[in-house]
């Protein structure tokens, strides 16, 4: 059977898959942050304690807006309700406030031009807004206004304004989750002869992963599967989603499955989309639903012991 073509691949996100950085930066998403009020874009910080502050975000805490596919019924009233598709997250900051000494006004100015200029690929965006503590999206920086008004000269700027937009529109947790198991392996059980207290030997691995999202959006994982194993598979064991491979990996090799960006590639590199087996679901649906997941790491008889599957994730928001 002929297997759909994979998507160009993406930078990797939190989703789960939020490395960290992107081109051109190179510091963890908000390292720079220390109280609420603050918001930090790829190296740059605004808000409070610094010399940018703001009056207003918006398109944070609003839900973005929703493609529905919601019909009219044909023959009775109301209508046939229909998937819903978020579009990409704008977020506004709004009544921007620069204050600089006149000797300097430039140079922060400059800074701020410097730190939102148009760029390829998105930055982290960081926002803190309250006790809840920080969360986390990628964006680029689309719009960017600094009034050269009476004040500018003298180092006060008012009704300034930026906007950025991320086309993955939910939020995550900063601190990204990893869970680990090796395939199923059997107790060694009482050696003989007996010795009291009894030695059941080292637990078995049973390759149960056990997730959890405290967030309310599905997160879509980074999978890896590392050898030696051949038909490395892992199953939700809720929905009986799972992804899995026809591949033989070596003790050295890795098989990385990024969900949300639909790829799957060995070592990194080489695409190996086209193992995926008949009982395979599309990268793209297996997520991680808000709660706690469990999964099932399998695979062809005569794998490895060592063999291991990592799921990597990020709670996911609204």
């Amino acid at each position: 059977m002929a297997r759909r073509r994979e998507r160009h691949p993406r930078r990797q996100r939190p989703r789960a898959r939020v490395a960290g950085q992107s081109e051109g930066v190179t510091m963890a998403p908000g390292s720079l942050l220390t109280r609420p009020g603050q918001v930090q874009y790829g190296e740059l910080l605004l808000g409070a304690g610094t010399p940018y502050r703001w009056r207003g975000i918006t398109g944070w805490e609003e839900l973005p807006a929703l493609d529905s596919g919601t019909v009219p019924r044909s023959d009775a009233h109301g209508a046939i309700p229909g998937g819903l598709l978020a579009q990409a997250r704008t977020i506004g900051l709004d009544g921007l406030v620069i204050r600089a000494p006149r000797a300097s006004v430039g140079a922060v100015v400059a800074t701020l031009n410097a730190g939102t200029v148009p760029v390829e690929d998105e930055r982290p965006f960081v926002a803190w807004l309250d006790d809840r503590g920080p969360l986390l999206a990628y964006a680029r920086a689309t719009r960017r206004a600094v009034p050269a008004a009476l004040g500018y000269r003298l180092g006060t700027i008012t009704g300034g304004a930026l906007e950025f937009v991320a086309t993955d529109p939910r939020r995550y947790a900063l601190a990204e989750q990893v869970a680990s198991a090796m395939l199923p392996m059997s107790e060694p059980g009482l050696s003989w002869p007996l010795v009291w207290p009894l030695d059941f030997g080292a637990p078995g691995s049973t390759g149960a992963i056990s997730t959890t999202n405290i967030g309310d959006a599905e997160a879509h994982p980074v999978i890896e599967f590392r050898g030696p194993v051949a038909r490395p598979s892992l199953t939700n064991i809720g929905t009986g989603d799972a992804l899995e491979y026809d591949i033989p990996l070596a003790a050295d090799d890795v098989l990385i499955i990024d969900t949300s960006a639909g790829t799957v590639t060995l070592n990194g590199t080489a695409s190996r989309i086209y193992t995926a087996t008949s009982r395979s679901v599309p990268e793209q649906t297996f997520t991680l639903a808000p709660g706690t997941t469990n999964l099932h790491f399998r695979a062809a008889p005569g794998s490895s012991p060592a063999a291991s599957a990592t799921v990597r994730y990020r709670s996911a928001y609204w």
